[in-house]
């Protein structure tokens, strides 16, 4: 069992790294998509929230990916249900069931889910806030 707390906790403390390290792409893209000069507000929102969104999407299909390999690497589940169907399963805490890891590693599809809940529940906060803030340049901006 300690085992696989510490895997599970190496990858969860590795992929919260990287949406931190996105993070920093997230608040550059929102900024440079702000930027853009429009007269249509509306598009100007568009444009940011296509840019935050799409790195944060990448963000997680890359956790994702980390939690599958380390799956290959512990041999955690059966090999013919593929990994990074395994790791999308647990990450988006979807649960079919039509998979399930190997006994001596139960505890990695529970600590995924876990990193998962935390990491969509981190980018919707993110998504809020850029957000909020382009609504609040806007208005700043029309105010002036």
């Amino acid at each position: 069992m300690l085992r696989q707390v510490l895997v599970g906790s190496a990858v969860s403390v590795c992929n919260i790294a990287m949406h931190a390290l996105v993070m920093t792409g997230v608040i550059w893209a929102s900024r440079a998509a702000g930027a853009i000069a429009t007269s249509r507000q509306s598009l100007r929102i568009i444009t940011v929230m296509i840019a935050t969104v799409s790195f944060l999407l990448a963000a997680h299909i890359t956790e994702v990916l980390v939690w599958a390999l380390v799956y290959a690497i512990v041999d955690a589940a059966p090999r013919s249900s593929g990994f990074i169907y395994f790791a999308f399963v647990n990450y988006t805490t979807l649960g079919y069931g039509d998979v399930i890891p190997v006994e001596r590693w139960n505890l990695l599809g529970p600590m995924t889910a876990m990193n998962g809940v935390l990491m969509f529940g981190w980018s919707t906060a993110v998504i809020f806030e850029v957000l909020r803030k382009t609504l609040i340049t806007i208005r700043d901006e029309v105010e002036t």
